[in-house]
């Protein structure tokens, strides 16, 4: 049988464990494909895209840069993808081309499975509101919290995300918007996804948003505890990084262009191990 060919595009992109997890979601599942990264010239993408659709590739995880521009190409936009207004996932078929984007559906899953912690009833605390932000409030909003708090350090930003999900919700009350220095009580779930933690830096938010049964979560990972990890469990939050995000939202992708859901757990595992 010959594999269908998939491919994650990004610029860097040699650093992406995306052809491992692939690889080992076919295995498991005794789907034939071949998987690999491809380097997109900045300024070059679409045609990158193209080209690759033209060779025969059944679809692609897009990453950092190229979110917008696989939004743009796409033909066909899944609601969860027009919410975010970004594509992470693209599958191709004939000249139509399904731009989806998995990130919030992988936190949700990432929380609900991974964490063992219900977002139903909840107060949920998001921290940040650019790309990363804008693709999860869908997903959770969808899990009924009690309330989502967006805060942000432009508040004008995290209010124009407000106004963009009012219309969805049956209690608009649910959804509010703030400056990093305005949640006010504990939250069960704190989210940050902000970028400060590339540069060792925390959003300023009031150390009483965390309890003892708060689950606080960077949408970053990496070998040890980011800043924000740590700074939550210092105040006696449950912390968790964004390694069960990265497979969530790839076990999301595999089914969004195979049909079959790989389980996780072993995988997760195996990364956290190689960390």
């Amino acid at each position: 049988m010959n594999p269908d060919h998939y491919c994650v595009f990004g610029n860097p992109i040699a650093h992406s464990k995306s052809p491992l997890i692939h690889a080992t979601f076919a295995l498991q599942t005794g789907e034939a494909i071949v998987y690999e990264r491809r380097l997109a010239p900045l300024d070059g993408f679409v045609l990158a895209a193209r080209s690759f659709a033209a060779e025969g590739g059944k679809g692609a995880n897009v990453t950092v840069p190229f979110k917008l521009d696989a939004c743009a190409l796409a033909t066909e936009l899944t609601p969860r993808a027009k919410a975010a207004g970004a594509v992470n996932t693209l599958r191709f078929d004939g000249d139509a081309i399904l731009g989806d984007n998995t990130d919030g559906a992988g936190l949700v899953a990432d929380i609900l499975r991974n964490a063992g912690v219900a977002i139903a009833g909840k107060r949920v605390l998001l921290l940040g509101a650019g790309g990363a932000a804008r693709g999860v409030v869908l997903p959770l909003l969808e899990q009924g919290p009690l309330e989502l708090f967006i805060a942000n350090r432009t508040v004008a930003t995290a209010a124009a995300l407000v106004v963009q999900f009012a219309d969805a919700l049956a209690h608009p009350e649910q959804l509010r918007a703030g400056g990093f220095e305005q949640p006010e009580g504990v939250f069960d779930i704190v989210i940050n996804a902000t970028s400060a933690s590339l540069a060792g830096d925390l959003p300023p938010v009031p150390v009483t948003v965390f309890g003892s049964q708060t689950l606080a979560l960077d949408m970053m990972y990496g070998a040890q505890p980011t800043v924000f990890m740590d700074f939550a469990a210092q105040h006696g939050a449950q912390v968790r990084d964004g390694l069960g995000m990265l497979v969530e939202q790839a076990a999301e992708a595999f089914y969004v262009w195979r049909g079959v859901r790989p389980d996780t757990q072993d995988l997760l595992a195996q990364l956290r191990n190689a960390l």
